[in-house]
């Protein structure tokens, strides 16, 4: 009598490790720890039980590095096509949850404005889904804000803000000159002072003259 052979066991969980050069096996295990992949992929078998069952650990694995592969050499449709899933499941959670909604409406307030909220929520994370491949598909150019270039092909000198200075130092000058131009007139009737013409006796000592006028010398 012939035996059966012996079914395969299921190691989904069994994580396997190939050597790889002279690293150890602490070095590997420590490395596929925090591989980003193992990881995520480690996430989606645990998630994933109640829809596909257990997932081979190595299988998920796999598959997401060949995923990251494609992205990093440019192709995006497997993100795209995961964003357009996850949309059109959010609309399907804003429906359900607005149904409830309107079902509570009227007779318990407080669940319909929580289904409600909830509604919204979906309806945002929708919207936000569909942007994010709408960037995807035709990504915004980028935009440089310079201030100021100078560009010379030659001795040049370019001295920033002497507009500024100039004008600061012309607006100084001209306050100066007309402090200068108020002494040289007359607070009383507006006259200017001629500097050419001789001055008048002071009010303390009348009958002083000026010395030039009366007694004006001979020879210049």
């Amino acid at each position: 009598m012939t035996k059966k052979n012996p079914e395969p066991k299921n190691d989904a969980g069994v994580l396997r490790v190939m050597p790889d050069g002279d690293k150890s096996h602490e070095r590997l295990f420590a490395e596929i720890g925090l591989s980003p992949v193992a990881l995520n992929a480690y996430t989606s078998q645990t998630f994933g039980k109640g829809f596909a069952g257990d997932l081979n650990i190595n299988e998920c694995i796999a598959i997401l590095g060949e995923k990251a592969g494609k992205v990093r050499g440019g192709d995006t449709s497997d993100l795209e096509s995961m964003l357009v899933a996850q949309a059109t499941a959010l609309d399907a959670i804003f429906m359900e949850m607005a149904r409830r909604a309107a079902l509570n409406m009227g007779a318990h307030l407080q669940a319909t404005e929580t289904y409600m909220r909830l509604a919204l929520k979906a309806q945002s994370q929708a919207r936000c889904t569909v942007e994010t491949i709408s960037e995807i598909k035709n990504p915004r150019a980028a935009v440089a804000f310079v201030k100021q270039a100078n560009i010379t092909s030659g001795p040049q000198q370019v001295n920033n803000g002497v507009g500024a200075q100039y004008a600061h130092a012309r607006a100084g000058a001209e306050n100066l000159k007309s402090r200068q131009s108020k002494l040289l007139e007359h607070e009383t009737d507006g006259e200017w002072l001629d500097t050419r013409t001789a001055g008048k006796a002071g009010g303390s000592d009348k009958e002083m003259a000026p010395v030039g006028k009366v007694h004006r010398p001979q020879d210049r």
